[in-house]
């Protein structure tokens, strides 16, 4: 029976030529060797199976090659070439650091690089993960690294290049070896695929190079895998398969079910999607990607950034036009909270579940936000309106007290009543006169409602839904808002303060509560409050505080040009008497012949 050789190591590249994705390393060795301009030692650094050590040996075959071609590669022929290759060359030395990590270790390399090569023009010694080496051991590298002999060469491999002291860095040439991009791994596995009578589908081949995540060792391991388990036939689906990962079907139909606002269907695919043996967060995580796709294909200038093959590309191109970008921005959001939370949670499969839900109605939402108010907007359309929002947010419909609305629209647009308001941020700051006295059956607000972009209020609005459902905007006083300024005074204020200082220490922020309450507040003009503090410290603390305080304060004075300042106050501290000497100055200074007493019977006084 044959020996089988994996694939990393049989196709494990020889030359500068073959090795993959790297040229911007490969071509300026072969330029240092080309103009005889080699340092004395490199350092490759990078993520692993990128090709550090491959092309550490293929340097040192190369500059030791006694008959290169004009490409200044290793003719792979003569005597030094064929003795490398046997693995039996006397002038390269391969050094594993992470079980030869001692100051013995280094020391035995340094007896060993005072030997000049035997054949050949340089020695070259090879130290993989050169970051595992102790402190002592870089110490007792460093002036051999610093000035070897013209005939040796070191060269350094590592994936942690922030673990090496920075006085080997700056005697190294640094070499930075980027990640594998997916469309070169999946063209080398193609090649080695038609050189081992293996045979696939593309599609396959990309999931291997995405799932390598930018390793070509990483790659090749799973070839091997994948081409044992579908018997040398590699497909998309004994891909999918042995590698545990979800199908793009899933997501392109879970996507349409989603803009279809099929809400059971959506819940269903999750469901098998579980029974199936995926996780809800890696679930979650993929179809953020899916959507991230979706949106880069709605540029031809990002199209480029789609890491697929060509075959799933056009798929994403087909759904990416049928899907509104709104949608696509908004169901990324929630995504993303529900990746934030998944883990917090206690109930993670219900965090999924309404994360989708709430996607299903994005589309709603957003027609919703659209809909011009136009006289044939009745009262029962805009409360068939509402009820639909509720069910959306898992509110249970309950009766709600009638509430009219005047509200201002352009000159061409009628007043509607009885229109739900969209929602408005707060910054806009919208006016609303309150009418104050006694309750009525209906309260009458006047507001302007500015003209604002569905698309952009959209993912507000959304997250609002939860706090609807938890009962946050019910029927209770509403606060004074607007700009309104009416003039209080200063009994006024105090009365405000000490309800709010009571207010502090009544929820246990004692801390607030004593600095407000040392000093009286001071009225500097009719809108301007000071506050005074004995520290810093405490000027922070208030300062943390100010944003509850101000509203506090422009709600109950029904002001809202209200502003507060700080004034540091000095501590007033009376010199306390420390020792004896303290002590008798201090009774001195109230009887003067207390120390006329002291001289005539020649006492002193004790330290």
């Amino acid at each position: 029976m044959e020996n089988f050789i994996v694939s990393a190591r049989k196709y494990r590249p020889a030359t500068f030529e073959t090795v993959v994705g790297q040229q911007h390393i490969t071509g300026t060795l072969k330029n240092a060797i080309k103009n005889n301009q080699l340092a004395q030692a490199f350092l490759f650094c990078g993520p692993r199976g990128v090709g550090k050590t491959t092309c550490a040996r293929i340097l040192a075959k190369t500059i030791n090659c006694t008959n290169p071609t004009a490409e200044m590669e290793a003719c792979g022929q003569c005597d030094n070439c064929l003795s490398f290759q046997n693995g039996h060359s006397f002038n390269v030395h391969e050094l594993d650091a992470a079980s030869n990590n001692s100051v013995d270790d280094i020391r035995s390399l340094i007896e060993q690089v005072r030997i000049p090569p035997q054949a050949g023009k340089y020695k070259i010694y090879i130290i993989d993960e050169v970051h595992m080496l102790s402190q002592s051991a870089f110490n007792a590298f460093l002036k051999t690294l610093e000035e070897p002999p013209s005939y040796a060469i070191f060269i350094l491999a590592t994936t942690e290049k922030h673990k090496i002291l920075p006085t080997i860095l700056s005697r190294c040439q640094i070499f930075d070896f980027n990640r594998i991009q997916v469309e070169d791994i999946a063209t080398h596995l193609s090649t080695i695929a038609q050189r081992e009578n293996i045979a696939f589908e593309s599609d396959g081949l990309h999931i291997i190079a995405q799932k390598a995540d930018g390793g070509l060792r990483d790659a090749l391991s799973m070839f091997d895998q994948i081409a044992s388990y579908a018997n040398k036939n590699i497909t998309y689906k004994a891909v999918i398969d042995n590698l545990n990962i979800l199908d793009y079907d899933y997501f392109f139909k879970l996507t349409s079910y989603l803009t279809a606002a099929e809400v059971s269907q959506t819940l269903l695919l999750f469901d098998e999607i579980l029974n199936n043996g995926f996780d809800g967060n890696n679930f979650i995580n993929g179809l953020a990607t899916h959507f991230r796709n979706l949106l880069v294909g709605k540029d031809a200038s990002t199209i480029k950034l789609l890491e697929v093959s060509e075959n799933i590309k056009q798929k994403y191109l087909d759904q990416c036009r049928q899907t509104e970008l709104s949608f696509l921005l908004t169901a990324l959001n929630l995504a993303n909270t529900c990746d934030l939370n998944y883990k917090n949670s206690k109930n993670q499969r219900l965090q999924v579940e309404l994360a989708l839900i709430k996607m299903c109605h994005i589309r709603s939402v957003v027609n919703l936000a659209q809909q011009p108010l136009s006289p044939n907007n009745t009262a029962t359309d805009v409360d068939q309106d509402k009820k639909k929002t509720n069910v959306v947010a898992g509110q249970a419909e309950t009766p709600t007290p009638k509430t009219e609305i005047e509200t201002t629209v352009p000159a061409a647009a009628p007043v509607v009543k009885s229109a739900v308001l969209p929602h408005i941020p707060t910054e806009e700051k919208p006016k609303e006169n309150l009418r104050v006295g006694p309750p009525p059956s209906a309260t009458s607000i006047s507001i302007n409602i500015p003209k604002t972009n569905a698309v952009s209020s959209l993912i507000p609005s959304l997250n609002d839904l939860e706090r609807i459902a938890q009962g946050d905007d019910d029927d209770g006083p509403k606060k004074v808002t607007g700009d309104a300024r009416e003039a209080f005074s200063y009994d006024r204020l105090l009365e405000v303060w000490n309800v709010f200082t009571q207010k502090m220490k009544a929820t246990d922020r004692i801390n607030l509560f004593t600095i407000l309450n040392n000093f009286a507040p001071t009225l500097l003009n009719p809108e301007l409050i000071e506050i005074s503090v004995e520290s810093k410290t405490q000027e922070h603390l208030v300062q943390q505080e100010s944003v509850e305080l101000l509203n506090f304060l422009r709600n109950e004075l029904r002001n809202f040009g209200v502003e507060v300042t700080y004034k540091l106050m000095e501590r007033k501290i009376e010199n306390r008497l420390y020792g004896n000497r303290e002590k008798y100055d201090y009774l001195v200074a109230k009887n003067p012949k207390l120390d006329e007493l002291r001289r005539r019977f020649n006492l002193d006084v004790n330290p």
